[in-house]
C-alpha cells in the first residue's frame, strides 16, 4: 500500500474534495486532477518540518470544507467544476529518502498516464526531483519544460555530500534528462547561494534565472512574458513548483529556509494565476512549508491559496474563457 489517507493527524482531504486510491484506477478515472500528499522532510539542510505541510496545506482555510470555492475574479469554482480527487498522503518513512521519492515517482507517473494533473502537497523541495521525473517517464524525457519560484536555486552538485536532497532536485531533473536545462526557468532567487561554480553548471546548461532584484526592476509580466516563449518551445507541457520561501519571511514564515526580500503573496498568486491560464499545466508541487515556524497559519493559508488560484485557472481554461486583470469584476460577463 502506497497511500494511506493522511499520514501525520486526523484523515481528510483537500477542502473536503472525493477521495481517490492511485492503487484503484476506478477510483480516479476521468480525473481532471488528482491531489497527492508528499510528508517528508529528511531532505532538509536546515529546519525540518515540512513533512506536516501536506496537512497544513489541506486544511488551511476558514471556510467550511464543502468541496466548492468559486473565485472572485475568474467567476468559476473549480472544485466543482474540474473532476479533482485527494489521494491522500504517500506512504513516507523519514528514514528513506530515496526509496520514499521512488514512491512518489510511481505515483505522479500514474496520475500522468491517467490522463490527470498532479498537484503535490510538499514536503521539502527534495520531492521535485521525484514527482517532475515521474510525469517525464510518461510524456517523454525533456519533453516537460519548468517553471520553479524558489529563493533558492535548488541546484547544488551535492547537499553535505548526499546526492539527494532540497538543495539538489533540479540539478538531478537536468541531470538525468528528466527537463532541459534550456527549458528550465527560475524566478525570485536571492540571498547567499549558490556559489560561482554551480552558477556556471547553470549557465552551461542553459538554464534561466530571475534574481528577485531583476522581477523587482523589469516587472513580474515583463519577466513572464519572456518565460512563456521560452517554456512552450519544443516541450508538450509545462511543471509548476512553488517553493513557498520565495515569498518574503514577513508573509510566509513557515519555512525551514527563510530568506528575506522575497515576492509578495500577491505577486505569487498572480504568478501562478497567469501561468495556469496561459500554459498546458501537467504537473505542480508546492513545497516547503513548515507549520511548526507559522504565525496564525498564514504560511499555510498561502499556500492553500496557490493550489486554489492554480486550480481556479485550469478551470477557467477549460471552460475556454477570457481573463483580463484590468477589467473590473462587476463588468465581467
Amino acid at each position: 500500500m502506497t497511500n494511506i489517507g493522511n499520514m501525520y493527524g486526523p484523515d481528510f482531504t483537500f477542502l473536503g474534495i472525493p477521495r481517490c486510491d492511485l492503487d484503484k484506477p476506478d477510483s480516479y478515472k476521468g480525473a481532471d486532477v488528482v491531489i497527492v500528499g508528499a510528508p517528508i522532510d529528511s531532505g532538509t539542510s536546515h529546519r525540518s518540518g515540512a513533512k506536516m505541510g501536506p496537512q497544513a496545506i489541506r486544511m488551511g482555510d476558514y471556510l467550511p470544507h464543502d468541496a466548492s470555492r468559486p473565485h472572485l475574479a475568474l467567476r468559476t469554482d473549480a472544485l466543482q467544476k474540474l473532476k479533482i480527487f485527494d489521494a491522500g498522503d504517500l506512504l513516507m518513512p523519514g528514514g528513506d529518502l530515496v526509496n520514499s521519492l521512488k514512491v512518489l515517482e510511481n505515483a505522479t507517473e500514474k496520475i500522468s498516464k491517467a490522463g490527470a494533473i498532479a498537484v503535490v502537497l510538499g514536503g521539502d523541495h527534495s520531492v521535485a526531483s521525484a514527482d517532475v521525473t515521474g510525469i517525464a517517464n510518461h510524456l517523454g524525457k525533456g519533453k516537460v519544460s519548468m517553471i520553479h519560484f524558489d529563493a533558492h536555486a535548488d541546484t547544488g552538485e551535492d547537499q553535505f555530500g548526499a546526492l539527494i536532497g532540497h538543495g539538489t532536485p533540479m540539478r538531478r531533473l537536468i541531470e538525468s534528462g528528466a527537463v532541459r536545462g534550456d527549458r528550465f526557468l527560475q524566478l525570485g532567487l536571492r540571498g547567499y547561494w549558490p556559489d560561482d561554480a554551480t552558477f556556471k553548471w547553470m549557465a552551461s546548461k542553459g538554464m534561466k534565472s530571475y534574481e528577485m532584484t531583476e522581477i523587482h526592476h523589469r516587472g513580474m509580466k515583463a519577466v513572464l512574458d519572456e518565460s512563456f516563449e521560452i517554456l512552450t518551445n519544443d516541450c508538450d507541457g509545462v511543471f509548476l513548483s512553488v517553493d513557498i520561501d520565495v515569498v518574503d519571511p514577513g508573509m510566509a514564515p513557515g519555512t525551514g529556509t527563510p530568506e528575506p526580500g522575497g515576492m509578495t503573496s500577491r505577486e505569487l498568486l498572480e504568478a501562478v494565476r497567469r501561468i495556469c491560464l496561459e500554459l498546458p499545466i501537467v504537473g505542480i508541487d508546492v513545497v516547503e512549508v513548515a507549520p511548526a515556524y507559522d504565525s496564525s497559519d498564514i504560511t499555510a493559508i498561502l499556500a492553500n491559496r496557490v493550489v486554489l488560484e492554480a486550480l481556479s485557472a485550469i478551470s477557467f481554461k477549460k471552460s475556454g474563457g477570457k481573463y483580463s486583470p484590468t477589467r473590473n469584476i462587476l463588468d465581467r460577463d
